[in-house]
């Protein structure tokens, strides 16, 4: 009975994380199937585990293993793979309990209330990230900040050119910056931008 209760615990956290705090703010689906699965899996093996001799040990030794996989068909963002590891960290708090414990229990509650917090779009709203392919070759970098700063209407906190090419005449920039009080990110004929 207890291990039911420990299971409807994880069921419920996961469910939380996937439906109710990461796809309503990215809307990645292929992502959401991964939490799951990985926080499922994770679960019934460490569950298993724990209930052998071999124990906590090759539980953690499991979270190690998997915490070096890396999807090498898709790049996935930081905060995605914050969210991968907390889906396997709810698998492996609920499945090395033998007992819903107010520890657990409340590790678990830690992780959701810290993704929701830490993602949440409220937070540095006016922080913005951008990939930028520039038609113009800059070399130097503060006539780059400046025309920067014009083209997405904000002030640039750091940049860092990846690419200049001198013959075709284009720069290849990644821009963090703070935007204007109610700008808008405008298109603008001389940049395509990549999602970063």
């Amino acid at each position: 009975m207890n291990e039911l209760l420990v299971v409807a615990a994880d069921v419920t956290a996961i469910a939380i994380l996937a439906f109710g705090i990461y796809f309503p703010r990215h809307h990645r689906r292929d992502l959401v199937v991964a939490f799951l699965g990985v926080n499922i899996g994770v679960l019934a093996v460490s569950m298993v585990l724990g209930s052998t001799t071999v124990g906590a040990g090759l539980g953690l030794g499991l979270f190690g293993v998997l915490s070096i996989i890396r999807l090498r068909s898709d790049e996935i963002a930081q905060h995605e793979i914050a969210y991968y590891f907390a889906a396997l960290a709810l698998g492996l708090l609920a499945g090395l309990s033998s007992a819903p414990t107010v520890l657990a229990m409340a590790l678990m509650a830690l992780i959701l209330v810290t993704l929701f917090v830490s993602d949440h779009p409220g937070l540095f709203r006016r922080y913005r990230q951008q990939t930028m392919h520039l038609d113009v070759a800059y070399t130097d970098e503060r006539a780059l900040s400046a025309h920067l700063a014009v083209l997405l209407n904000g002030r640039i906190v750091n940049l860092l050119v990846k690419h200049v090419d001198l013959v075709n005449d284009t720069t290849l920039v990644e821009v963090r910056y703070v935007a204007a009080t109610g700008s808008r990110r405008a298109a603008s004929p001389d940049i395509e931008r990549i999602p970063a």
